[in-house]
């Protein structure tokens, strides 16, 4: 491997051409359950859904695709529901401490897991949830939000 020279505002090989993440594609056991809570109650649009349980493709305004579809056996795949476990949690920052407030409502009303209200937590207002499927969501507001 050759000495790959740093670029100092990116913090990555200057030879790397920049990408952008595009999507994620998140294992649940229910598609439409998971789909139908992110859709109401977080806002994402839903692009197509595939079968009656096959796989849904949801949009965020800044044109990320989050894919929720069942486990695909032959790459290993495994949902948190059904491992019990969560290695993951996908993020949304929102503007303001009440901005956080009242999606902590909405969540709660769309039948999300929550442990508490939003509180301080590293300098911020957030509160953690779970969407159908054992989605771990963390939902928080920032006062530097490039900390």
């Amino acid at each position: 491997m050759g000495d790959f020279g740093r670029h100092a505002s990116a913090g990555r090989p200057m030879e790397l051409p920049a990408m952008r993440l595009n999507h994620l594609d998140l294992h649940v056991p229910d598609v439409a359950a998971t789909r139908d809570v992110l859709v109401s109650a977080f806002g994402l649009i839903e692009i197509e859904t595939r079968g009656v349980n096959g796989l849904a493709i949801l949009r965020d305004d800044a044109g990320l695709e989050l894919v929720i579809s069942r486990p695909i056996e032959k790459f290993g795949g495994a949902d948190s529901a059904s491992v019990g476990r969560n290695t993951y949690h996908v993020g949304f920052i929102l503007p303001s401490r009440e901005a956080v407030d009242e999606q902590f409502e909405r969540a709660k009303s769309a039948g999300c897991e929550i442990w508490q209200p939003p509180s301080a937590v590293r300098g911020g207002w957030l509160f953690y949830c779970f969407a159908p499927g054992r989605i771990l969501i963390e939902v928080g507001w920032r006062s530097d939000p490039t900390a």
